[in-house]
């Protein structure tokens, strides 16, 4: 479920959506007056090494592509919606 973001005009969506791209999120889809964003997410380099080290070696990486997958589709999205006129 995504989280929502009023704003008043579409200037301060645009700094709004410059704000979430520099915290890390892409823009999944753009309108006239919305934007859904979705945070980059495929896991932290030390999640990823532990399951390498702990399952890797039997599952031959598979593992560690299985948690990039869940990371990425259950990541952060946030819809930005201008609710002036």
């Amino acid at each position: 479920m995504a989280r929502i973001r009023r704003v008043d005009d579409e200037r301060d969506m645009e700094k709004v959506i410059d704000d979430f791209i520099t915290q890390g999120y892409k823009v999944k889809s753009r309108g006239e007056r919305s934007t859904m964003m979705k945070e980059k997410n495929y896991g932290s380099g030390f999640a990823h090494l532990v399951i390498l080290v702990l399952v890797g070696w039997w599952t031959l990486g598979i593992a560690n592509v299985v948690y990039a997958a869940y990371k990425y589709y259950s990541a952060d999205e946030v819809q930005i919606k201008v609710e002036g006129t």
